[in-house]
């Protein structure tokens, strides 16, 4: 593997957790807020953002790469309404798509086809990750200035259950 390609996975990795911790943030907001079910959706979601830094972690051993940690930045986030957070979940899942596009594009340049292999579960992992935030955008923008339907939709951030990433799960 190219110094080029484990630089960007190693930097993948502090993003990885540095999502994991905004999403952490975004559920203490909710919990603080009385929204469980929300707060419930976000600690899922920091879960999953911590498996995808092991799963990028894993990979550079199985190449024979050094893993290097570096410090996670403090999540500055502040908000005024429950449409904010998940806005800005959606735009920070945008970024991530960003980061991993720029891994796969520098990947290709190298005709490291292993990494481009890797890469394409989280290519589609990120579909899948800002349809989610979209559709939490949408339902809230619709549904989230009715206390019911408020309710409704806690309930159901509430019943999400974690699982695990199916290329940590096959190992």
């Amino acid at each position: 593997m190219k110094d080029t390609i484990a630089k960007l996975i190693n930097e993948q990795i502090n993003a990885e957790l540095y999502s994991a911790y905004l999403y952490l943030a975004f559920a203490d907001y909710y919990e603080e807020e009385g929204l469980s079910g929300y707060a419930n959706y976000f600690e899922i979601q920091a879960a999953e953002e911590r498996d995808h830094a092991l799963i990028f972690r894993k990979y550079l051993h199985e190449n024979g790469e050094k893993v290097h940690l570096a410090a996670i930045e403090q999540p500055d986030v502040t908000f005024n309404s429950f449409l904010e957070p998940l806005e800005k979940a959606l735009e920070h899942e945008k970024f991530v798509t960003s980061l991993i596009n720029k891994i796969y594009a520098a990947a290709y340049d190298e005709h490291d086809f292993r990494t481009m292999n890797f890469l394409n579960w989280f290519v589609d992992e990120q579909l899948e990750e800002e349809d989610n935030a979209d559709t939490m955008v949408t339902r809230m923008k619709l549904f989230g200035g009715d206390a019911k339907a408020l309710y409704d939709l806690d309930n159901e951030c509430a019943a999400r259950v974690y699982t695990t990433p199916s290329p940590l799960a096959n190992e």
